[in-house]
């Protein structure tokens, strides 16, 4: 019987595949990835997948990881994968569960994912309250003082997560803003062990937010599932108790882009 985890013969590959298939290896992994496994794991000699990775980070498509020697997804690629996730059809249904979640919850709930300098929101359903934060789609965030940033940052290996943390000098936007490495790792261990990330006033004063994960096909982190509220109408505790509502709506996403 043949072995479906050996590496592929390299004419198993037609010419025209190859970029896509090296592209399509490092966006599933989720991690910066070496030549060393994309020859491993594709098949393909080394002159060629170095030559496809030269082509790829030239484009766009890729980029180098801080370490200079392994491959990421380049601003191309990641704007590929919002435009694939935004297609008319995905995004009805996907703002379709975004409102019975804001519904139930009452407040704002915003759906977003990652980029390289942090949490890019794809899309969200505003609360009817007047009193709300203004945070449109597209709008970034950063990773370490957010919900949605902490959750992202919770499923990463820990050299990826080192690096990101230490990359530059990270921004104390109020005083409650976790910047010390010790307390934001005991802080995204927390966060594994309860399955959600919290922000209590860290990214914006007045403001708290929860967030939950929404998987991909491979148990990789898609994007994450979040509310955030004013603090005169909803403190941190009280945002908790409707964990279950983002939770079923996560289920929902991620059947949903899975399926």
């Amino acid at each position: 019987m043949p072995d479906d985890h050996r590496p592929r013969k390299e004419h198993q590959i037609p010419t025209n595949l190859r970029l896509l298939m090296v592209m399509e290896e490092v966006a599933k992994r989720g991690v910066a990835v070496k030549p060393v496994d994309l020859i491993e794991a594709l098949g393909l000699p080394k002159p060629t997948v170095h030559r496809l990775l030269q082509t790829a980070e030239a484009e766009g498509f890729l980029q180098r990881d801080l370490d200079g020697r392994s491959y990421g997804p380049g601003a191309r690629l990641r704007a590929l994968a919002v435009s694939t996730m935004s297609s008319e059809h995905l995004r009805t249904a996907r703002l379709t569960i975004l409102r019975g979640v804001a519904e139930e919850i009452g407040e704002t709930c915003n759906l977003a994912t990652p980029d390289r300098e942090g949490m890019t929101y794809l899309d969200r359903v505003e609360t009817e309250w007047p009193l709300r934060i203004q945070l449109p789609i597209g709008t970034q965030v950063p990773f370490h003082c957010t919900a949605s940033g902490k959750m992202y940052l919770s499923t990463l290996r820990p050299h990826i997560l080192e690096s990101i943390l230490t990359a530059r000098p990270l921004e104390q936007p109020t005083p409650a803003t976790l910047t010390g490495l010790a307390e934001i790792k005991a802080e995204l261990e927390a966060t594994r062990q309860r399955g959600y990330s919290t922000d209590n006033e860290e990214f914006m004063a007045g403001m708290t937010a929860i967030a939950v994960p929404v998987w991909d096909g491979h148990g990789k982190l898609l994007a994450t599932l979040s509310a955030h509220a004013p603090m005169q109408r909803r403190t941190l505790a009280e945002l908790v108790d409707y964990l279950p509502a983002l939770r079923r709506g996560s289920e929902d996403l991620t059947k949903l882009h899975t399926a």
